[in-house]
């Protein structure tokens, strides 16, 4: 559990109920079904109308990222370059063949280049082909939670809008007034503060954790280069102190 994302949207909420308190509001003024509903339900269906639906659904499961982040692998990447390395130099590349079948799609590929004696320049092309798909595929899914953040401020302003309509059809009822002009007004508090105090927030957290496996990826595929370049020891070592200090 990601901690720092839980303390900063406690503290982002706070900061509002706090503010709205001190300046003597109620707590229940910022309760509004109807304008949450305009906000939110609006903002994804935009969100969904611009993404394809398997990114869209890509993005919403990278949520979870924000408070339980993948686990931290590079130690246990270093174990492993490590065991690759002693494994080649005693029993030739072939025996890189035993670590495939654990391993992410990404190391199979690389591994299975290697055993397959492509020469590394073809190679570290092919991985950085892959990487670059990768990259892509993960920025594309990341993204509708940016694009949630432009079009939220705007869905409010569309409640907001729809609120003031409200209220002049029920001119002649005093009684429905309050509920209208409330709506009008939350609808807008929910627009911006949901872009800027989650949805951008999301968004970057989510790209952030996309790039240190970027990072992790680009020093693999150099490790497998200098695999098939036949350099085993102190080149590969200095890629692991890359790889435990990247980040």
């Amino acid at each position: 559990m990601d901690l720092s994302s839980l303390l900063g949207l406690a503290l982002a909420l706070a900061g509002i109920f706090v503010g709205h308190s001190l300046d003597g509001g109620k707590m229940s003024s910022l309760v509004q079904p109807a304008a949450f509903a305009i906000v939110v339900v609006g903002t994804f269906g935009a969100v969904l109308l611009q993404s394809k639906r398997k990114a869209f659904m890509r993005g919403v499961r990278m949520l979870r990222w924000v408070f339980v982040p993948p686990a931290d692998r590079r130690p246990q990447l270093a174990r492993e370059i490590h065991l690759w390395s002693l494994s080649a130099r005693r029993d030739g590349l072939l025996s890189l063949e035993q670590y495939m079948a654990k391993a992410d799609p990404f190391i199979q590929k690389g591994l299975r280049l290697v055993v397959d004696g492509i020469q590394p320049d073809k190679l570290r092309s092919l991985m950085y082909t892959e990487i670059n798909n990768y990259e892509f595929r993960e920025r594309q899914a990341a993204r509708i939670w940016e694009s949630a953040a432009g079009y939220a401020p705007t869905v409010g302003i569309l409640g907001a809008v729809l609120g003031l309509i409200h209220v002049m059809e029920n001119l002649s009822d005093p009684s429905r007034l309050g509920a209208g002009i409330a709506v009008a007004f939350v609808s807008t508090v929910y627009g911006v503060g949901l872009a800027n105090l989650f949805f951008y927030p999301v968004g970057n957290k989510i790209k952030g954790i996309v790039t240190e496996r970027v990072a992790e990826y680009e020093i693999l595929t150099d490790v497998f280069h200098d695999m098939a370049t036949g350099d085993y020891t102190r080149v590969i070592e200095e890629r692991v102190a890359c790889l435990l200090a990247e980040h």
